[in-house]
């Protein structure tokens, strides 16, 4: 079996491996290597695919989706956490019959990696900003985390190596993250109870409220590493702006408002997306071929 036409329609990252191990499945693989945002652009690329690749960079809306009518499946090269968090229109490819899957915990140790070393260098001062009058350790400090799906159990693991006190918000109680360690509270008591929080939540996922950066306060640490914001941005503006907070984001969480973040000098950004890595390209890679291979069991496996 081999497919007629496999479309990229932006830039998936995938390694070179991939990209030829894709051209022996199909008769015609195209490759894009932008971010298109015009609908008629991604509708062009669209059209005639029978399956298309797409990063979480692009949004493929219903319009494209009912008009590739060669359309058999979308390969999200990025996590699917759920239908209303997607960049892919999950309803209207359910109404083709188009299955959709996306992949999951592929750039996580990068991540982990991001938040630990960004939060050394700001408890000890080793570059520009120090959060303390003097050095601290990451010992007994009290970390929260809001979000413990696969990032926030990765964490939990790391903090609790270096001696953190850790606890965890989320919609319901997790015992595996418990039995790792982490003490799970109340959203305002944990707010209440620890110095730096860790946000791990599905795209735009908004769950700070005003009356949380209240109850947080003062002197304190957010850190960001999700798809969008997980907080306020008003709320955000007025607390960012007592100079003893700190807030740690990963660029990939602050489209529209990157530059505006980068005017802070106490928020801390990285200069790439902090789970993209080398192997994290290796790892994406392998299981974007898995999920069509599951789709498309017949097509030759190397």
């Amino acid at each position: 079996m081999k497919l007629k036409k496999i479309v990229s329609i932006d830039n998936t990252r995938l390694v070179p491996e991939a990209r030829e191990q894709l051209k022996s499945l199909a008769e015609e693989v195209i490759f894009y290597e932008d971010y298109p945002t015009a609908k008629e652009e991604i509708e062009r690329r669209m059209k005639d695919a029978e399956v298309v690749l797409v990063s979480w960079n692009t949004k493929i809306h219903r319009e494209a989706i009912l008009g590739a009518k060669n359309l058999k499946y979308i390969g999200m090269c990025c996590s699917l956490y759920d239908e209303a968090s997607a960049n892919v229109d999950i309803k209207a490819a359910r109404e083709r019959s188009v299955p959709v899957l996306g992949v999951k915990d592929y750039g996580d140790e990068g991540v982990i990696e991001f938040i630990i070393s960004e939060l050394v260098s700001l408890l000890h001062g080793f570059h520009e900003h120090q959060w303390r009058d003097f050095p601290t350790e990451l010992t007994g400090q009290k970390l929260g985390i809001i979000g413990m799906g696969t990032l926030g159990k990765m964490l939990t693991v790391t903090a609790k190596h270096f001696n953190m006190e850790v606890y965890y918000y989320s919609r319901s109680r997790k015992p595996e993250a418990e039995a790792l360690g982490a003490n799970y509270l109340p959203k305002e008591e944990l707010l209440r109870t620890v110095d730096m929080v860790s946000t791990h939540l599905p795209r735009n996922t908004v769950v700070l409220s005003p009356e949380d950066f209240k109850t947080f306060g003062d002197g304190k640490i957010l850190i960001n590493t999700s798809l969008g914001k997980t907080y306020n941005l008003e709320a955000f503006r007025k607390w960012i702006e007592n100079r003893d907070n700190y807030a740690i984001f990963d660029v990939s969480g602050l489209e529209g408002i990157l530059e505006e973040m980068k005017s802070y000098e106490n928020v801390i950004t990285s200069n790439t997306v902090a789970g993209f890595t080398t192997q994290a390209k290796g790892r994406l890679s392998k299981k974007v071929l898995e999920n069509l291979f599951k789709v498309f069991p017949d097509l030759p496996q190397e």
